[in-house]
Order: C-alpha cells, then sequence, then structure tokens
C-alpha cells in the first residue's frame, strides 16, 4: 500500500503534500490484527535512475530458485521425520511444531525478550517471528535458528506507524 494519500510519505525525492495527522489516518486504516497475519512487511523504495540503468547485475533467478529448492528440501526431510506427517513447509507449522523446531540459540533467546517488550509483539506475531526465521535459517542453509535470522525475520515485520 502507498505510506499515505499522496504516496510520497517518506520518500526522499518528492516531498510528502500530506497533513501528519492525514498520513496517520491513512495508515491505521489497516487493523494490527489484519497486519499481524502478515509474514513479510518490507517498504520500497524510489530507485535511482544510475541503479536501473547500471550494469550491476543481481543474483540469476536460477540461482534464487536453486537455494529455495535446497530450503524446501530440507523443509521436507525436517517434516518426513517428525511426528507431522500433515505439515510439508514452514509455513505449515503450528504451535507444536514451531516449539519443536524454532528454538533460537540463547541469544536469540534474549534478542526475542526485548523484541516482545519493546515491539508489544502479540503471541501470533511472535511465532509468525520464529517461523520466518526458520525459512530464513533454512535458506542460509543453517540447521540452528541464529540471532541473524531473527534479526531478519524482525525487519519484516510492520514498522511502527507515525503519531
Amino acid at each position: 500500500m502507498n505510506p499515505g494519500p499522496c504516496g510520497h510519505f517518506g520518500d526522499t525525492q518528492k516531498a510528502c503534500t500530506c497533513a501528519p495527522a492525514v498520513a496517520t489516518k491513512f495508515q491505521k486504516r489497516i487493523s494490527g490484527p489484519l497486519l499481524d497475519r502478515i509474514d513479510i512487511h518490507i517498504e520500497v523504495p524510489r530507485v535511482d535512475y544510475e541503479k536501473l540503468s547500471g550494469d550491476l547485475l543481481g543474483e540469476s533467478s536460477e540461482s534464487i530458485r536453486q537455494r529455495v529448492q535446497a530450503a524446501r528440501n530440507i523443509q521436507q526431510t525436517r517434516f518426513i521425520n517428525s511426528q507431522s506427517p500433515d505439515i510439508v513447509c514452514n509455513a505449515d507449522m503450528r504451535v507444536g511444531e514451531i516449539r519443536q523446531f524454532c528454538k533460537p540459540q540463547d541469544e536469540g533467546q534474549s534478542l526475542m525478550r526485548a523484541a516482545m517488550t519493546q515491539l508489544n509483539l502479540s503471541a501470533r506475531a511472535y511465532h509468525r517471528i520464529l517461523r520466518l526465521a526458520r525459512t530464513i535459517a533454512d535458506l542460509a542453509g543453517s540447521e540452528e535458528i541464529q540471532s541473524v535470522h531473527l534479526a531478519r525475520a524482525l525487519e519484516y515485520r510492520p514498522k511502527l506507524m507515525m503519531g
């Protein structure tokens, strides 16, 4: 969604024409419980011409496909060997499986404790962050969820509303 009615709130190149209260009201049209059900929130800023027209290439689709397939294979193996035959990927995990397969290391536990307090996260948000961190760890080829995986999952939470 746009960050405000004019579409330029937070834009570094074009000034927002909305009053702060109008932008806040616009952002609050989507309720917290609904936002809580969306796993990944990413702000997409304007891309400079130089980046669009440059010769620098990103990662190839084939490379990304291979990494995603490897992560899916890890997940399939994890759940075939568990007592959860109806689960085939991390997205299917329920609370019991999250507790079993998404245990952060001690440093990650501290990070999650701080996030719960500072961000006032709901139980649903807590479990979604752990599930997403498990997927990020799988994509990185890591057996354990490390604090860097949790930090990345926390970055994908919706940003706090203005005002």
